[in-house]
C-alpha cells in the first residue's frame, strides 16, 4: 500500500493550498473546498476557491503572457512541452497515485493517465514542427494565395473529475505549442490534481525563465466555471463533463461568439455477432463496464447481442462478474475501485430502481458494500440487467457500472439500436466477418466519432482525435488535426504586380 502523505509531499501538496495560481505566484483568499477521498472518505487536504478579485489576476497574468509567448517560435514552444512531459516522467509515480487516491481509480488505471499525458507532450513536440498552412493558386495573375494559422489567444479549461490530468494535458500540450495561454478549472472533486500539475510545470517554467501566466489555474465550483464562459477575453473554452454542464457552457459562449470544444457524454454499446471471438469479447466488455467503476464517458453501457449467441454472452458475462474484486483501488489485487461520491451512490441506486419499474430483468444484482473497507460508502456491486433499448433509463448515461443487455437478430436492427441514443460518443462491433466489420465502420453504420473493430469501447489513444457526435458535442481533442481549434485560421492573398486585376472578372474602370 502506498504512503499518501509521502506522496502529497513530493508533489508539493499541503494540507492547505491555494487554488489560485499564474505560476510563480498564487492566491488563496476564497473559502476552503475539502477534497474527500472516495477511497477511504479521509480529507486529502484543503483547496481555496478562486474569488472574483483573484480571477481578474489570472486573466491579467494570462493575457499578458500570451503576447510573449505567441512571438517564441513554434519548436521552441515544443521544446518547453519536451521538457514537462520529462518532469511527468520524473513525477509519474506520486502523480498516479494521487489520481488514484483523489478520484478512486485503480492504481494501474491512475499511472496509465499520467502516461496519456507523457504520450500527449511527445505528440506535441512533433507537431510543433508541422502546424502547417497550404498555398492556393489564384485566379487572378500576378498574384498568389496562402492559408495559415497564428496562435489564438488565452484558452479556458474545464476538466471533470473521472480523468483529473490527462484531459487537461491533452488540451495544454496542444493549445501551448500553438502559442497559446492555457486557463484551467479543475472538477472541485479533484481539486489536489490542479495543483500538482502546476507545481510540476512551475519547476518547467523557471528553468526555462518564461513569465507568469502560461499555465494558471482557478479552482471552485460552478459559479468559477461561469467567470470563464461569459469572458470574452477567452476566445475557445474547452469543456469536459455532462451533455447537461455542455449544454450551459456551449450556449454561453456562443452568446459571445466564442467558440466550444464540447467532450460530453456517451452511452456506449459493443454489438456482438455470432462470428465474435468470446474470449476477447467477453474482456473488452467486462473492463468497459466496470473499469473506473463505469465512471469513463466511454464506458461500455449497452451490449447488443446476436439472438444465436444472447444466452452464452449472458452467462459467460455473468460469471465473469463474480469473479470480480471490489476495494481499495490502491490494492492491484482488486478489479474495481468505488464512486466518485454518495451522490454519484444515489444516482446509481435510483438508475437500477428506474430500470427494474420500466420492465428490467437485473440479471446480476448491485448493491452498496459497507463493513471493513468500504467506510467511504462509495463502493458499490456492478450490475448487468437484461432491457430494452427505448427505455428512458437506458437512453441517458449514468455515470456507474450499470451494464445493460439486449438481443438483435439482424446486424442493421443492431446498428439502429447503437444509433438509437441521443449520444454519439463510442462505439464497438465484436466479429470475424469483414463484411460486418466493414458496414459497421461505413456510412450506414455507427455514428460515433469512435467506431471500433475486436476492442471495447473505453480508452483512447493519443494521435487519434478523441470525442463524438449529437449530444457528445462534437469537439475532438489529443490528435490529429485537433490542434487546428487552438488556432485562428487566415487566408492571405499577395499581388506582386503593377495591376489590380479583381476577382471574377470585375471590371471597375474609372
Amino acid at each position: 500500500m502506498i504512503d499518501i502523505k509521502k506522496t502529497l509531499t513530493l508533489l508539493g501538496l499541503k494540507e492547505m493550498n491555494n487554488g489560485t495560481s499564474i505560476g510563480s505566484e498564487s492566491f488563496g483568499g476564497g473559502k476552503s473546498i475539502n477534497s474527500i477521498s472516495p477511497v477511504d472518505g479521509s480529507v486529502i487536504g484543503s483547496v481555496t476557491e478562486t474569488t472574483l478579485e483573484e480571477y481578474e489576476k489570472v486573466m491579467q497574468s494570462a493575457t499578458s503572457a500570451f503576447k510573449e509567448w505567441r512571438l517564441k517560435p513554434a519548436p521552441l514552444r515544443g521544446e518547453v512541452v519536451r521538457q514537462y512531459g520529462e518532469k511527468l516522467r520524473n513525477y509519474k509515480q506520486p502523480l498516479g497515485e494521487l489520481v488514484s487516491y483523489e478520484m478512486g481509480k485503480s492504481l494501474q488505471e491512475g499511472l496509465g493517465e499520467v502516461q496519456e499525458m507523457i504520450d500527449i507532450c511527445d505528440f506535441a513536440v512533433g507537431l510543433s514542427r508541422q502546424l502547417h498552412g497550404l498555398t492556393m493558386h489564384s485566379e487572378r495573375p500576378g498574384h498568389r494565395m496562402y492559408e495559415q494559422y497564428h496562435p489564438l489567444g488565452v484558452v479556458g479549461i474545464i476538466s471533470a473529475f473521472n480523468f483529473p490530468v490527462a484531459v487537461w494535458n491533452w488540451n495544454t500540450a496542444l493549445a501551448w505549442i500553438c502559442g497559446d495561454t492555457c486557463v484551467w478549472k479543475a472538477s472541485e472533486k479533484s481539486p489536489l490534481c490542479s495543483i500538482a500539475c502546476q507545481n510540476i510545470w512551475n519547476e518547467v517554467a523557471k528553468e526555462n525563465n518564461l513569465p507568469d501566466g502560461i499555465s494558471c489555474i482557478i479552482n471552485g465550483d460552478y459559479k468559477v466555471g461561469e467567470m470563464m464562459t461569459s469572458d470574452d477575453r477567452l476566445p475557445l473554452i474547452s469543456a469536459t463533463g455532462s451533455t447537461r454542464m455542455g449544454r450551459i457552457v456551449g450556449s454561453e459562449v456562443a452568446k459571445r461568439f466564442g467558440k466550444s470544444l464540447l467532450e460530453l457524454g456517451g452511452n456506449n454499446a459493443i454489438i456482438i455477432t455470432p462470428d465474435a471471438d468470446l474470449e476477447i469479447t467477453i474482456i473488452g466488455a467486462l473492463f468497459g463496464a466496470v473499469g473506473t467503476c463505469g465512471q469513463r464517458c466511454t464506458s461500455t453501457r449497452r451490449l447488443i447481442i446476436h439472438e444465436s449467441v444472447y444466452d452464452e454472452v449472458k452467462n459467460k458475462l455473468a460469471k465473469a462478474y463474480t469473479q470480480l474484486n471490489i476495494g481499495n483501488p490502491l490494492d492491484e489485487s482488486n478489479h474495481v475501485g468505488p464512486l466518485i461520491d454518495k451522490d454519484a451512490v444515489n444516482m446509481y441506486l435510483g438508475a437500477i430502481e428506474k430500470a427494474k419499474e420500466e420492465g428490467g430483468n437485473v440479471l446480476v444484482e448491485g448493491g452498496v458494500l459497507d463493513g471493513e473497507g468500504y467506510e467511504s460508502g462509495c463502493y458499490v456491486k456492478p450490475v448487468i440487467i437484461e432491457a430494452e433499448n427505448h427505455f428512458e433509463i437506458v437512453q441517458d448515461e449514468t455515470f456507474a457500472p450499470i451494464l445493460y443487455i439486449m438481443k438483435y437478430s439482424t446486424l442493421e436492427e443492431a446498428i439502429d439500436l447503437q444509433n438509437g441514443v441521443k449520444q454519439g460518443l463510442s462505439s464497438a462491433i465484436m466479429t470475424k466477418n469483414l463484411r460486418e466489420s466493414e458496414k459497421f465502420l461505413s456510412t450506414v453504420g455507427s455514428d460515433c466519432g469512435i467506431a471500433n473493430v475486436n476492442i471495447g469501447t473505453s480508452g483512447a489513444e493519443i494521435g487519434g482525435a478523441f470525442g463524438g457526435e449529437k449530444e457528445t458535442g462534437g469537439g475532438r481533442e489529443s490528435g490529429s488535426d485537433a490542434w487546428k481549434i487552438y488556432m485562428r485560421r487566415q487566408t492571405n492573398t499577395i499581388n506582386y504586380t503593377e495591376e489590380l486585376p479583381l476577382a471574377q472578372g470585375i471590371k471597375f474602370d474609372l
